[in-house]
């Protein structure tokens, strides 16, 4: 009797619930089913969806080296102003070459002497007064002669410092009267127009990606966005970070970038035109596929879509939706098939959605 009256006050709601459920129009019975649900929609237009690539790489010349003497000797002169601009083969500094340009002198003369005596041999032989012998022994000694003028002109270019290309000098290393060696760094001489971005992209879009490929990327610092062109593409892929290393060019006809500077890529790796995308927080997973909901003649009505691409924000759709359809985009847990639905919002202009850098 006691532990009744102790449970009694618990236990009477659930007799009067269920004494309400058999009465015919009490709250929760047969009405519960007749729920509205009020959602948001829009209807679906054709839009423009794209894949793509984020990656950050580095700004790097389109040539760079650090120029050097191919002999020893002292410096002599040197040419160049730092930071100027020189053109290809245009004399950079000089070393002592004037032993070897005495016994180019020397070597000089002595041909002269012997292509007069090679002259005067080979009259003579077509008249047949010497041998042929003695004629070949004048000219085998005038071409080694001739080898050595050429070895010693070599020599002599080797004391001479000459810009291998268009491009600008650095802070020269080295001043006049010092002396170089092969291993003396004398100016370091960069080209940077063009420039080449070089950065990684994921082994998934390695096969997308060609030759002639645009790319934008932009520089700390400023608010423009610069567009290249892939030119080279590793032809493996790095089994760490699997990924693969690409480069760009940028004409940079204005030297406005400087090689050396971080930036940050994007890239298109495909782009789909008049086709569905939603936004992904519409999309129900479910163990059989994916679904939607419509709304239909005032209901909800359950679709079955399937999955194209992704991007942050949206997915395509290659089946399911039509356009024109009018896709339900909140309360997504509460709806069911033809479940009665009011709408709060409809959008009825779409925009295409085009992701830009």
């Amino acid at each position: 009797m006691i532990a009744g009256m102790i449970f009694y006050p618990k236990l009477k709601p659930l007799f009067m619930s269920g004494e309400n459920n058999g009465m015919p129009g009490a709250p929760g019975g047969a009405g519960r089913g007749q729920q509205i649900i009020f959602a948001s929609g829009y209807v679906i237009f054709p839009t423009t969806i794209v894949d793509p690539f984020y990656s950050t790489g580095s700004l790097l010349p389109d040539e760079e080296v650090e120029l050097a003497f191919e002999t020893s000797g002292k410096v002599v002169a040197i040419y160049f102003q730092e930071g100027t601009r020189v053109k290809k083969g245009e004399l950079l500094a000089k070393i002592n070459d004037k032993p070897l340009q005495a016994q180019l002198l020397k070597l000089q003369a002595q041909r002269k002497l012997l292509e007069e005596r090679e002259f005067r041999q080979r009259q003579l032989l077509e008249r047949d007064a010497i041998s042929r012998e003695s004629y070949d022994q004048v000219s085998t000694e005038l071409q080694s002669l001739q080898a050595d003028i050429l070895l010693v002109q070599a020599r002599i270019s080797e004391t001479e410092m000459r810009a291998p290309f268009d491009g600008t000098v650095g802070l020269r290393m080295i001043s006049e009267g010092a002396f170089a060696n092969t291993q003396t760094k004398i100016v370091r001489l960069v080209k940077i127009s063009p420039l080449k971005i070089e950065f990684s992209i994921p082994e998934r879009h390695a096969e997308q990606i060609t030759n002639g490929y645009p790319i934008f990327f932009s520089i700390e610092g400023t608010q423009d966005t610069f567009k290249a062109n892939i030119y080279a593409i590793e032809p493996k892929v790095d089994i760490i970070t699997r990924s693969t290393i690409v480069r760009a060019k940028y004409a940079n006809q204005n030297e406005e970038l400087k090689p050396g500077r971080y930036a940050k890529i994007y890239g298109i790796n495909s782009q789909y035109e008049n086709t569905i995308s939603i936004p992904t927080e519409a999309v129900i997973a479910e163990m059989d596929g994916e679904k939607v909901f419509v709304y239909r003649n005032g209901k909800a009505e359950q679709r079955k879509v399937i999955l194209g691409l992704r991007t942050e924000s949206h997915v395509q759709i290659k089946e399911g939706l039509e356009f024109g359809d009018t896709l339900l985009t909140t309360a997504i847990l509460q709806l069911r098939h033809q479940l009665p639905v009011k709408l709060d919002t409809l959008v009825t202009n779409q925009k295409p959605e085009i992701q830009i850098p």
